[in-house]
């Protein structure tokens, strides 16, 4: 298997979705393809007047849009934040409505490192922690330590681990991976458990090594 980092999976899975316009296999995505469009359009741009229109007809933001995240998904990727204060105030928005490939809002705010976002989302009752990835491994794996000592007050697991299919890590495996030193201290510092292994074998040190992250590796190793 090629060598990647788990973190192009995750951004893969972010940006891409699953990599084609999935609009047509979600259910009801044809019943309103124009508006579907146009409130895809109107959160890319932040346009809080053509977003308040659409919601106050009806349409349903909490389904998955052209680019498969719904609408409040797509507000906090594209950092349109008056349209991400609209959606949080509207009853109807299911906070933690997932993509297509199961990232919540909670999760791109943490791999777009998107405090204010992370932040608002909380308050609106976004779960901070969940099965398979998790916000965590995102904050993790972007080096993001404030969004981090959010998510952990917000009742994140320190040892969550992704599935085993993407390989088994944890979010001290993922900071070790890609070399984020100040987050893999204080996860570790806060309780991570260095000595689980990902579905590899490997320790969170070991695979800092394997990365080439010596100081990362040597620190965990202790």
């Amino acid at each position: 298997m090629p060598r990647r980092t788990a973190l192009r999976f995750i951004l893969l899975a972010a940006c891409l979705g699953a990599g084609a316009n999935l609009a047509a296999a979600q259910p009801g995505m044809t019943a309103q393809p124009e508006r579907a469009h146009e409130l895809q359009r109107a959160v890319q741009m932040d346009d809080v007047r053509t977003l308040k229109s659409l919601l106050d007809a009806g349409f349903d933001a909490n389904r998955q849009l052209p680019v498969g995240e719904p609408a409040l998904v797509v507000a906090v990727r594209e950092g349109s934040m008056k349209a991400l204060r609209v959606l949080l105030d509207a009853p109807a928005t299911r906070v933690d409505a997932p993509a297509v490939n199961g990232n919540t809002a909670l999760m791109m705010a943490a791999l777009k490192r998107n405090r204010p976002a992370a932040e608002a989302l909380l308050a609106r009752g976004a779960a901070a922690d969940r099965q398979g990835w998790t916000p965590l491994h995102y904050a993790a794996a972007g080096g993001d330590v404030d969004i981090a000592a959010l998510l952990l007050q917000h009742g994140a697991r320190i040892d969550a681990v992704s599935p085993t299919a993407s390989g088994s890590f944890t979010p001290l495996m993922m900071a070790a991976r890609e070399g984020q030193e100040e987050a893999a201290l204080f996860l570790l510092t806060h309780g991570a458990n260095a000595r689980l292994k990902n579905g590899e074998g490997l320790t969170a040190a070991q695979i800092a090594e394997r990365a080439d992250h010596k100081s990362i590796a040597r620190a965990l190793a202790r």
